[in-house]
């Protein structure tokens, strides 16, 4: 009786201890997250909850399975502690990752609810994502060390390791250049500010937004919803076009090559009518210049504004194809001219075409024009 009795009686109250503690932590949590609107900490370590109560029982495993005095489990009782001490150890980093993002998650909302800038926001997302991803690294290497130290045979090891350490440094170092060159330049772009998640960025000439920033690597996500992968070192090493540092609000241009006829001024007018009623124009500036001319046409530049960087592409394409179809249905002779084809002139330019056939015609019928006829060979009356 007593052989049931005791195995039932240790793992029984080690299940109920675990789910006990378990439930009075939920608890309390619970309660500090009713009283406590103003943080997110005590609703999100609630998340903690089953990585706590594998600590739990599992050490109360480790410290007890002795006692249920099983033959097998005496007979084996050095595997056994091993195995419970091996998922102690990665029970007990879990526990650490999962409150260690719980606290970085709370305080990142906190920030974002309190502040009011996209671009601090954005960096410091930035930063608390590879905070997050360094100390998960961190946590899982001293948890697969101290695995590997609760063997005997890799002690020995570790001592030996240990005396060469110098050697070990050096040559890991250099084998291992690359990965750490993108290492540092990860937190050198997390603590720098030199580009966050969420940036609108142009890279290799593509324009994209920073969608994922790890230790090694960089994803940008182009408008066609591709996404490009680059070491993070490119960042630290290589120029790049950063649209969001500085403030999100942009300014962009819209080129026209048109004939030296062109109404500009018309054209500013027209402009300014086209930009009242293009919802993403935020209203601060905008102007048409002529900015430079060739034998055959004239370069015509328009500049607007908007908030970020996506409004002002909205706007860039909605005043060039206005503005080309305005030109294309009352000014159709500002569009550039090709030499080997006729054209349409403008209104002074047709009338005295107009004129001037006319004229040509009535010479060809026998009454040549005033501007022709030669009064010296025109018959003398009178004295003189």
């Amino acid at each position: 009786m007593e052989s049931v009795l005791r195995p039932l009686i240790v793992i029984g109250g080690s299940v109920v201890i675990t789910l006990l503690v378990g439930w009075l932590v939920d608890l309390l949590l619970r309660r500090a997250d009713s009283r406590h609107h103003e943080t997110p900490l005590w609703g999100l370590l609630r998340r903690c909850r089953l990585p706590l109560q594998v600590v739990i029982i599992t050490a109360l495993l480790r410290g007890s399975y002795r006692a249920t005095k099983i033959d097998w489990v005496r007979d084996h009782r050095a595997g056994i502690g091993q195995v419970l001490t091996l998922v102690l150890i990665g029970a007990s980093a879990w526990l650490v990752v999962r409150i260690a993002a719980t606290v970085v998650e709370a305080s990142y909302a906190r920030y974002a609810t309190a502040t009011r800038d996209p671009a601090r926001v954005r960096r410091v997302r930035t930063q608390v994502t590879l905070i997050q991803r360094v100390v998960m690294a961190v946590v899982t290497v001293v948890a697969i060390a101290a695995m590997l130290l609760t063997f005997p045979p890799m002690r020995a090891v570790g001592t030996s390791m240990l005396a060469s350490a110098g050697v070990l440094g050096i040559v890991a170092g250099v084998a291992a250049q690359s990965t750490l060159g993108n290492l540092f330049a990860g937190l050198q772009i997390a603590f720098g500010d030199m580009v966050r998640i969420g940036d609108t960025v142009v890279v290799d000439g593509e324009w994209g937004t920073i969608d994922e920033i790890t230790l090694t690597f960089l994803a940008v996500r182009t408008w066609d919803e591709r996404r490009i992968t680059m070491p993070v070192s490119y960042f630290t090493s290589q120029p790049f076009e950063n649209w969001s540092r500085g403030g999100v609000q942009m300014t962009g241009t819209v080129f026209f090559h048109l004939d030296h006829s062109a109404p500009v001024a018309a054209m500013r007018e027209k402009l300014r009518e086209i930009l009242g009623d293009i919802a993403a124009w935020d209203g601060r500036d905008w102007s048409l210049a002529v900015t430079d001319t060739t034998p055959s046409t004239i370069q015509v530049r328009a500049v607007v504004t908007a908030k970020d960087a996506d409004d002002i592409w909205t706007v860039r394409c909605a005043v060039r194809e206005q503005l080309i179809g305005w030109l294309r249905d009352h000014h159709p002779y500002a569009l550039p001219r090709i030499a080997t084809a006729p054209a349409v002139l403008p209104p002074g330019e047709q009338w005295a075409e107009l004129t001037g056939a006319k004229l040509g015609r009535a010479g060809r019928n026998g009454t040549a024009p005033p501007a022709d006829r030669d009064d010296s060979k025109a018959p003398r009356t009178g004295r003189g």
